[in-house]
């Protein structure tokens, strides 16, 4: 390991302003410090314009298809274009971030977002809506691993680190619910379309930000791509999302549910075998093979999918059960969002550097499943304070738990050369977990409501179908969270993390 230390390494190369090294002189460090914040609102923007429009989209949905007049079977697919490029393109992302540059992807990312949610906000058509949500979705797959990748190259002093990591995990975590609330903002009181207009805004202040504050690089050695293992992994991935995404409209019996998986199954396996024969792996095993961040992975895989149920299914509650208008359904996950946050702040700076990741995970995975399975309980005369919120809050404050302390663990070790790859390993388990829970949730939910109608008939009958599905749904989802959390006790290292614990030479290697 280099004699400097580790915290002054990334801000010399990423802060504009930063003063040139020179011998027997850094720069004092609050002003790199104080860089090192400024890269972090960038990087927080960024991430939060990609995590928000997973939901913002979902709400404004009812209103995008009577303006453009399409199918009820075509309005999947403004959500599954955007999840099909975004997931299946991320270790490409990921890797241009560690091949070319940190900062020129970040910022292609950047723009191309803004450029691609500017031409679905304009659709007049089907055609162009969806094109516009898979344009995003691929520029998401740039942006995302190279914003996580100098996360962590920027802040590699423990403490520092520890707060970052927790402000990004909350952010990560309660996007998903700002995204709800916002949607509802601008659907009820500008347009739908307003819901990508608005990355707009977020696309000017980081580019300008990242121009600003990221310091030009490029990597010293340029090792060729890929390209076999780019293509097996991005046929792979994209055919497992495809196929539980056609599993909600052709179910799971259908060539094009199970053919696609059997598919996506193969190719990712081809993909995995390749990267052991290669001399360049696009995500070289020594990312996955440490036993903590394999951890992290899976975690995060659990909770992706997890997560969905209540994102989706108590919106659906909130609206058609309890009549609450887009505004007011968005407000109802506040609280949800203030414990996560209060929990990522308590994890990262307090428990993770104290405990690690052992003891924290797992308890955060448990509660939020007991959350979940306490939603199950809520029927057509519930009310908000007394049965809604506090099970949010119990969901909430486990997620906190999880979120930051699984991000940083999973990229913590890395050395600059795998940043990128890491970052984008991290983003990918996420949405590919989202994509499975999506389908999975949708087709049990779906299942349960069919089969209660059944057996009832009526009007009553069909509200009560309704909140069936959606207890259905909860207890899926709270068993994949507690699955996750007996994996995480047994898959982690007890211990505290070691902190600045980089391998060799890792500083040595530019962006």
């Amino acid at each position: 390991m280099s004699s400097q230390p580790a915290a002054d390494v990334p801000v010399d190369r990423l802060s504009k302003t930063a003063p040139e090294r020179t011998s027997g002189s850094s720069g004092p460090r609050e002003e790199k410090a104080n860089h090192r914040w400024w890269v972090l609102a960038v990087i927080a923007i960024a991430q939060l314009m990609v995590v928000l429009d997973a939901t913002v989209v979902n709400i404004a949905l009812p209103s995008a298809q009577k303006a453009l007049d399409f199918s009820d079977g075509n309005r999947q697919w403004i959500v599954t274009a955007y999840s099909l490029a975004f997931g299946s393109l991320l270790l490409l992302g990921g890797r241009l971030s560690d091949l070319v540059g940190r900062k020129i992807v970040f910022l292609i990312g950047v723009v191309g977002f803004a450029a691609a949610s500017a031409l679905a906000g304009a659709a007049q058509n089907f055609e162009v809506l969806v094109t516009g949500r898979a344009l995003q979705g691929l520029f998401a797959a740039m942006l995302a691993p190279a914003a996580l990748s100098l996360l962590n190259t920027t802040f590699t002093d423990a403490k520092e680190r520890a707060k970052a990591f927790g402000i990004y995990g909350a952010i990560a975590g309660a996007g998903g619910g700002i995204g709800l609330l916002l949607g509802g903002v601008l659907t009820e009181h500008l347009s739908w379309r307003w819901t990508l207009y608005v990355n707009l805004f977020f696309a000017v202040v980081a580019f300008i930000g990242g121009m600003a504050l990221l310091r030009k690089g490029a990597p010293a050695e340029r090792p060729k791509l890929d390209l076999p293992g780019t293509i097996l992994v991005t046929t792979g991935l994209f055919s497992v999302v495809y196929g539980f995404s056609n599993a909600e409209t052709h179910h799971w019996g259908s060539p094009l549910t199970w053919g696609f998986l059997i598919i996506g199954a193969v190719l990712v396996a081809a993909f995995s075998w390749w990267q052991t024969r290669t001399a360049h792996p696009l995500l070289p095993l020594r990312v996955l093979l440490d036993r903590n961040r394999g951890a992290s992975f899976t975690v995060l895989a659990l909770s992706g999918a997890g997560m969905f149920g209540v994102f989706l299914f108590l919106t659906y509650y909130l609206q058609l059960s309890l009549h609450y208008n887009p505004v007011k359904t968005g407000l109802g996950f506040l609280p949800m969002i203030g414990a996560l946050m209060v929990a990522a702040q308590l994890v990262t700076n307090t428990l993770l550097p104290r405990l690690g990741p052992r003891p924290i995970v797992p308890v955060g995975m448990f509660l939020a499943a007991v959350g979940m399975a306490w939603l199950t309980t809520l029927d057509l005369s519930s009310s908000y304070a007394g049965n809604v919120l506090p099970p949010l809050l119990v969901i909430g404050f486990g997620l906190g738990l999880v979120m930051p302390a699984a991000m940083s663990v999973a990229t913590e070790r890395i050395g600059e050369a795998d940043a990128g790859v890491a970052s984008a390993a991290v983003n990918t388990m996420q949405q590919v977990g989202a994509s499975i829970g999506t389908a999975l949730l949708n087709t049990l939910a779906a299942s349960a409501a069919t089969s209660y109608m059944t057996h009832h008939t009526g009007k009553a009958a069909a509200a009560q179908a309704q909140l069936h599905s959606y207890a259905t749904a909860y207890w899926w989802s709270a068993g994949l969270l507690t699955l996750g959390s007996v994996l995480a006790l047994f898959m982690y290292r007890g211990g505290r993390p070691v902190p600045g614990d980089q391998p060799a030479g890792a500083a040595a290697v530019h962006m």
